[in-house]
């Protein structure tokens, strides 16, 4: 049985997603607050946590980053009433690997649910099926450590933009449009209209081409962006 953390203080919220997850059969521990979400999540091996941004004691964003910086690597989920493109950003770039916006039905966090045990599920079985580093030009990343290494120098990424050079490392040469990026970064559809792809892609680009040569990523104008040299 997949376990589930669902860290929210919303008791109507709390009862309505813990009765549907275990009718699906999922083992469902909650936590009222964020401070205990965090202990809760150190100390279980859950699958996947669900986190509410608004929390007593300490806020989802904290929870996520504080969560990343020790090494637990379990799928997040985000709840949130807060759904601009910069409120989202802010959200995944924490450590986050999606985000469901509320008031929502439960048959869509299901499939998110799923979609986030399947991409973690796949992960590991690529792992053992495909060569783990990538090589580009003078960038390297290593996908066993989860090093990315441009002209020899460490560079450090989120998690979100260490998946989104992955997907473009996997295919160097390839236009890959704004829909591939969320798709293989996300595995989730987002809401076209936002910008989180541009604003994800401007953060690579600062830490990974405004201090080397060549420029690597490339705007191809109404199509989408793409991994190769100047």
């Amino acid at each position: 049985m997949r376990k589930i953390l669902l860290v929210e203080d919303e008791i109507n919220v709390v009862s309505f997603i813990k009765k549907g997850l275990s009718e699906e059969n999922f083992e469902v521990s909650v936590a009222l607050d964020g401070l205990t979400g965090f202990r809760m999540a150190l100390e279980g091996n859950f699958d996947l946590i669900i986190l509410d941004i608004m929390l007593p004691d300490k806020n989802g964003i904290e929870v996520c980053r504080d969560l990343r910086s020790q090494s637990i690597s379990a799928p997040i989920l985000f709840l949130t009433a807060l759904n601009t493109a910069d409120n989202v950003a802010v959200g995944l770039n924490s450590g986050a690997d999606d985000y469901l916006v509320k008031p929502f039905k439960f048959i869509e966090l299901l499939a998110r649910v799923n979609a986030l045990l399947r991409r973690g599920a796949g992960q590991i079985f690529e792992a053992a099926k495909k060569p783990n580093i990538y090589q580009f030009s003078n960038l390297k990343v290593d996908d066993d450590a989860k090093t990315v290494e441009r002209n020899g120098e460490n560079i450090s990424l989120t998690a979100t933009e260490y998946r989104l050079l992955l997907a473009l490392i996997r295919n160097k040469g390839k236009v890959l449009s704004r829909l591939d990026l969320l798709e293989s970064a996300w595995d989730i559809n987002f809401n076209l209209g936002t910008n989180v792809v541009d604003v994800y892609i401007n953060y690579l680009r600062k830490k990974l081409d405004s201090n080397f040569e060549p420029k690597l990523i490339h705007t191809v104008i109404g199509m989408g962006y793409i991994l190769k040299e100047a």
